[in-house]
C-alpha cells in the first residue's frame, strides 16, 4: 500500500515530559493512537508484536486493540490520537513499531508539535500536517528499504549517524570518527550533508539542544550541570550555542517554562 496523506481527523495531542510510569499498564483505544518517543524508552505489546521503543520510533496502535506498555526509563513522548481512512484499518503494516531514519527531520517535527499548544483552527491544521508528515516519513523509509541496492542511501553515513546519536551526549571527536571511516573531515562533512541535508555538527547540536531544553524545563540544575549531561564543555559554551540556535538565552527559556 502506498500511503498518501490519508484523510485524518486529529482528535488529541498531548506532550508528556519525563513520565516515570503509565497510569495503566494496558489500554484499549477507540481510535488510532501514536506514542512518538522523544527521550527515554518503554516496552510495548500490541497483538503478537512486542518490543522496546525509543527515540526514532513511533508505536502505532489500531482502534479496539489491546495495548500493553511499561516505561523502562523516564519517558518524554507525544500522545496522538486520530481517525484514519478506511484503507489503513486492516493493513498489518500500519501497527506496532514504525522506525524513522531521518532523525533531524523528526527532531524538527517534534519541536513544532511542542510549540503548538492551542486547539484553534490554525494550530490544529498545523498539527494535522505534522502528524501526516510523520506517517509519510514511515512510508518513505519503506520505499528506501525496498529499493534496489544501487539507490539506497549512503549506508556508511547511516552507520555514522547511528554512532553519533548513540554518543551525542559524551566526549565526541568528529576527527576521530572521520578517520575511522577512512575519510578526511571535509569528505565526511560533505557526504553526511548530502545524505541528510545537514552537517554532523548540526545533527549533534539538534540532539543536544533538545535534551538541554528538557532539562531547563524540568529541573533546577545549573547550566554547567546541564552542559555536562548534554555533551557541552561548560555552561558558558552551552549558553552561546543555545542562544544562537534557539534565539533566546537559557535563563530566559527556563523562566518562560516555569508554571
Amino acid at each position: 500500500m502506498v500511503y498518501s496523506d490519508p484523510a485524518l481527523k486529529l482528535l488529541s495531542h498531548v506532550f508528556w515530559h519525563q513520565k516515570k510510569e503509565f497510569m495503566f499498564e494496558r489500554d484499549n483505544y477507540s481510535c488510532w493512537t501514536i506514542f512518538a518517543v522523544e527521550e527515554g524508552s518503554f516496552f510495548y505489546e500490541i497483538g503478537e508484536e512486542q518490543g522496546e521503543a525509543k527515540f526514532g520510533d513511533l508505536v502505532l496502535c489500531p482502534p479496539r486493540t489491546v495495548f500493553r506498555r511499561k516505561t523502562l526509563e523516564p519517558l518524554s513522548f507525544h500522545f496522538i490520537q486520530f481517525i484514519g481512512e478506511a484503507r489503513i484499518e486492516h493493513d498489518p503494516k500500519w501497527q506496532g513499531k514504525l522506525s524513522l531514519l531521518d532523525l533531524p527531520r523528526l527532531t524538527s517535527s517534534f519541536r513544532y508539535l511542542r510549540t503548538l499548544q492551542g486547539w484553534d483552527e490554525e494550530s490544529t491544521q498545523h498539527k494535522l500536517y505534522l502528524v501526516n508528515d510523520l506517517l509519510r516519513m514511515v512510508q518513505m523509509n519503506r520505499l528506501i528499504q525496498e529499493s534496489p541496492p544501487e539507490i539506497i542511501m549512503d549506508e556508511q553515513m547511516d552507520q555514522a549517524r547511528s554512532f553519533l546519536a548513540d554518543h551525542a551526549y559524551g566526549n565526541l571527536s568528529m576527527l576521530n570518527l572521520a578517520q575511522k571511516l577512512a575519510l578526511t573531515p571535509v569528505q565526511f562533512t560533505r557526504r553526511f550533508r548530502k545524505a541528510f541535508g545537514q552537517t554532523p555538527t548540526e545533527f549533534i547540536n539538534d540532539l543536544r539542544l533538545t535534551r538541554a531544553r528538557h532539562l531547563l524545563e524540568s529541573t533546577t540544575f545549573t547550566l554547567d550541570v546541564i552542559a555536562s549531561q548534554c555533551g557541552y564543555e561548560n555552561g558558558f559554551y552551552l549558553s552561546r550555542v543555545f542562544t544562537s540556535k534557539i534565539g533566546i538565552a537559557p535563563s530566559i527559556y527556563r523562566s518562560m517554562h516555569r508554571v
